[in-house]
């Protein structure tokens, strides 16, 4: 340690300070960088304790890697430093010392406290207290001065490189959450960056796909009209301007697969107006394509659903309006029970669309009671015994079938979908069964018909909303394709499962389970 600067150790303290800013110069992480500083400066200066007071975001000071000080005198002055406000007052800085001096049990006269500072910015203060009893002298003040510069600029440039590993984790962490698919690329198209959303989409892994080109990843199945990343960049970025590039298609995965993805390409350009880099923000479009489809598919049936019954409910009472004509009793009984059963037909599509959106919204309210799932069965059945003469129903259920809990209303509908199926999609002389058989914890319903069966590729998709098997037997039969899609759901809500079996030419078997 240094009693004093004498002039003929300046040399040495001079090269002493070169070293100390070099090794300071060197390292980047920030609590080195200051345990490091405060060491120095107290083998500098032959201080006995020390710490560095940092300056936050906030203005505010807090004390950092304090040397020297017990838990009990770092608690007292904290409070002293965190509340200083004027580094740039040296009465102020001279006042919070011998405070924090008392605080600590320091003699105040035997220490010193600078501000680091780089620039007009205040970056912090360093504070040293020194063993013996000697004031500081003003090379003391000027060799601390000196250090305390570079060490404000070690200081800052160790903040910048945290700050910027921190944005760059950030910025790592934004890029692999991200639900789309995001890909770096430079000029040339060579792949930077790869998240693991993209990995999903195109089936190559980030290792995989960096340094690689674009067209090696990207490879279009499909791709809808208009520029690609090529064609755009022919005569600058795209189209000459600095505007983003949206493209659109079925990408080609890497397993052979194609999957939906919209595209969009923006530019990094310098000050100059060179391209330095190409976002490419992935998004999968397959649910958007699908709900397209959807609504087009919706518009569609339920525009003739609803337009038939409604053209002949209106039909039907014109008919019987007309002035000019006599109608017998057997001719109006006959079109009032059209324009009934057309008026019921529009009701249930009406409650079916309802339903559907219940369960969209998740609103559909069941309400649970003890049912006898057979009689309700058999009385259903009945029902659709005198609305449709001459078919064939078989009711098949052991006499000791348990009851069970469940929303009587719900199922009925259940079981009402099922029947209809079966009956608009089998051959009149065809016979509809439906059975039931109990297993220790839970009951199987099923409704089979005699009809022309389901072919393989088909059976995913019947419950699917809106949809419709594309078969001869459904192009005849009317329906929006609401009927599987809300039995499946109710039976579900009830914690139970609905399925299909069928072969083509053998019929079709829905078959629900419920728990017991």
């Amino acid at each position: 340690m240094l009693p004093a600067l004498l002039p003929d150790s300046r040399v040495r303290q001079r090269d002493y300070l070169l070293e100390i800013s070099r090794a300071l110069t060197e390292q980047l992480d920030l609590d080195t960088v200051l345990e490091r500083i405060l060491s120095a400066a107290l083998d500098l200066l032959g201080g006995r304790a020390g710490f560095i007071a940092l300056r936050d975001d906030d203005g505010l000071f807090r004390v950092r890697t304090p040397s020297g000080f017990n838990p009990a005198q770092v608690t007292a002055i904290e409070p002293l430093v965190r509340g200083f406000r004027e580094p740039g007052n040296n009465d102020q800085l001279r006042l919070l010392l011998r405070d924090v001096a008392r605080a600590a049990g320091f003699n105040w006269r035997a220490a010193v406290a600078l501000p680091l500072t780089v620039g007009s910015e205040y970056v912090g203060l360093i504070f040293i207290f020194r063993v013996f009893e000697a004031v500081f002298t003003s090379n003391d003040r000027a060799l601390l001065q000196s250090f305390a510069d570079q060490a404000a600029i070690a200081i800052h440039n160790a903040r910048l490189y945290q700050q910027a590993t921190q944005e760059k984790r950030r910025s790592d962490a934004i890029l692999d959450g991200s639900a789309d698919g995001i890909m770096i690329m430079d000029a040339a198209h060579h792949i930077q960056r790869f998240n693991r959303a993209l990995a999903r989409m195109t089936g190559w892994s980030p290792n995989e796909a960096i340094g690689r080109t674009h067209d090696e990843i990207i490879c279009w199945a499909i791709r809808e009209p208009g520029p690609g990343l090529a064609e755009a960049e022919a005569g600058g970025w795209p189209l000459a301007s600095a505007t983003p590039l949206y493209v659109e298609g079925d990408l080609r995965r890497r397993d052979d697969g194609t999957i939906a993805v919209g595209i969009t390409y923006a530019p990094l350009l310098g000050r100059e107006g060179r391209l330095i880099n190409i976002i490419a923000s992935v998004r999968d479009i397959t649910r958007f394509r699908e709900a397209e489809a959807l609504k087009s598919t919706f518009i569609s049936i339920i525009s003739h659903e609803l337009k038939t019954p409604v053209s002949l409910i209106k039909g039907y009472a014109g008919t019987l309006r007309r002035k000019d004509a006599r109608w017998d009793s057997a001719t109006i009984e006959e079109s009032l029970a059209v324009i009934e059963e057309e008026s019921d037909r529009l009701a249930d599509l009406i409650e079916n669309l309802l339903d559907a959106s219940r369960l969209q919204a998740g609103a559909l309210k069941l309400t649970f009671m003890e049912i006898s799932l057979d009689e309700v069965t058999e009385r259903l059945v009945d029902k659709f015994r005198v609305q449709s003469p001459g078919r064939k129903f078989l009711v098949d259920f052991p006499p000791d079938f348990p009851p069970i809990q469940a929303d009587e209303d719900r199922l009925v509908q259940v079981l009402g979908n099922l029947i209809s199926n079966a009956l608009k999609y089998s051959p009149e002389e065809g016979a509809i069964t439906v059975s039931g058989r109990a297993e220790p914890e839970r009951v199987i319903v099923s409704v089979a018909d005699e009809g022309p069966g389901l072919p393989a590729e088909e059976l995913p998709r019947v419950f699917d909303r809106f949809y419709r098997a594309d078969t001869p037997a459904t192009k005849r039969a009317q329906g929006a394709g609401l009927g599987l899609y809300l039995a499946k759901a109710v039976v579900e809500a009830h914690g139970g499962r609905l399925w299909v079996e069928s072969e083509a030419g053998q019929g079709t078997r829905f078959l629900f389970s419920l728990p017991r």
